[in-house]
């Protein structure tokens, strides 16, 4: 049964009358999964299979009252999932989106779409960015919309797109056309250790987030991890200034400066955020120091840092430091305050993940209410960043001025990540 809270939320978005009537029934919904592959330790293989076999949630197994009707697979590996799952729970699989969306018919036959445009054999160009058909699939969908005159609430997996212009478009065009748009990366919804959040309209000076994984990929999920704490400052969101990326021998340097203004970062960010850490690397044979700057040069091969200069002149730096850190941490300079904010963004390991479900049951959410719990422009803006850093990184680490990132939204104060 919905709640209280998701029935106000769905009022304030406008939902028609026949769609708050159902969302206060049991009545079970059509949902299409439309994804890039379909096979384990895949995004489909995360987040698509909660809606066929549910998650837990505050001590149950939750499962959604959702149906997967249709499927469509753009690439099937040796290890495909797909065809499995389609015959054990009973949905076909399509070879357009269209009939995927139609499920074989004339007319939009699905209630909610879940897109995930994640993994997959994909050109990579000359920037290192892997051109994921998002904005394709994306454009395929809202087809479908027009021609048969109804929209339904969609998900968007991680970043909108890998090229801005399309980002903007996307999240533009589901402004235009109301449609309930839910996008972005599991960062911001998982469990924190411990259990904090950016104070609603903190005067916010410097934000950090140290993370491992490689370019295009596991840099998005710490920079939305820094962006859904950057939103909440005083005065919202008003975009990013500038973006410059650091790779190799140019991070240590800049370590060393010791300050933001000759081109580094507070180092009692970087500290805090170390000692958040679960997976801090340690010496073969001695456990429990705080490692030496020479033992991270020596453990870390290919340091990659991005310094985020805000409009409103908040600063943040995403630091890759494979070999150093095997997670993601987060740590703030909050003004007058004499200690950082700090916390690890907690991804339970594998194969129960739960990380995933706790964004699950946000696309849940923007599903039964057609009311996305935080707005798309977290994620544009995210997109934004991620490709303006990607390009900086690619072309000479130079400083990239970004006026067209001056990308303003609010949030609610209300938190949402996961507590139970």
């Amino acid at each position: 049964m919905i709640s209280r809270r998701l029935f106000l939320g769905a009022i304030g978005g406008g939902l028609t009358s026949s769609s708050l009537g159902w969302a206060q029934t049991n009545q079970r919904r059509r949902m299409a999964i439309i994804t890039t592959e379909w096979r384990y330790h895949s995004h489909a293989w995360h987040m698509g299979e909660r809606f066929l076999v549910g998650y837990p949630s505050q001590g149950k197994w939750h499962q959604p009252p959702f149906d997967v009707v249709a499927a469509y697979v753009d690439q099937k590996p040796e290890n495909d999932l797909s065809v499995s799952r389609s015959r054990e729970f009973g949905f076909p699989i399509y070879p357009t989106i269209a009939e995927t969306l139609r499920c074989g018919g004339n007319k939009l036959a699905v209630d909610a779409v879940l897109v995930i445009g994640e993994h997959g054999d994909y050109h990579v160009n000359d920037l290192g960015q892997t051109q994921y058909p998002r904005y394709e699939f994306f454009k395929q969908i809202v087809d479908v919309f027009k021609q048969d005159g109804r929209v339904v609430p969609m998900f968007n997996d991680k970043h909108l797109s890998w090229k801005w212009e399309w980002a903007k478009e996307m999240a533009d065009t589901a402004r235009e056309m109301k449609i309930p748009y839910l996008a972005g990366s599991s960062l911001p919804v998982t469990w924190r250790m411990p259990a904090i959040e950016m104070p609603f309209g903190a005067e916010v000076e410097e934000l950090m987030c140290v993370a491992m994984g490689g370019v295009d990929s596991y840099d998005f999920h710490a920079l939305e991890a820094i962006q859904c704490m950057a939103e909440r400052r005083r005065g919202g969101e008003t975009g990013v200034a500038s973006v410059e990326a650091l790779r190799g021998e140019s991070v240590w340097k800049a370590m060393d400066t010791d300050n933001w203004q000759n081109g580094g970062w507070d180092p009692e960010l970087f500290h805090a955020c170390l000692c958040r850490s679960q997976t801090l690397a340690q010496p073969e044979t001695f456990s429990h120091r705080y490692p030496t700057a020479g033992q991270m040069r020596k453990w870390v091969k290919d340091p990659i840092v991005y310094r985020v200069q805000y409009l409103d002149g908040t600063k943040a730096t995403m630091m890759l430091m494979n070999g150093l850190v095997g997670d993601f941490t987060f740590a703030a300079r909050l003004k007058d305050k004499s200690k950082p904010l700090s916390t690890l963004f907690y991804l339970p390991s594998t194969p129960n993940v739960t990380y995933s479900a706790a964004l699950m049951s946000k696309v849940e959410e923007t599903f039964l209410t057609g009311v996305a719990p935080y707005p798309v422009e977290r994620t544009l803006l995210t997109s934004g960043i991620l490709a303006a850093c990607v390009e900086s990184l690619a072309n000479g680490q130079n400083r990239i001025e970004t006026p067209h990132l001056a990308v303003e939204y609010q949030v609610s104060k209300q938190s949402q990540f996961a507590r139970s």
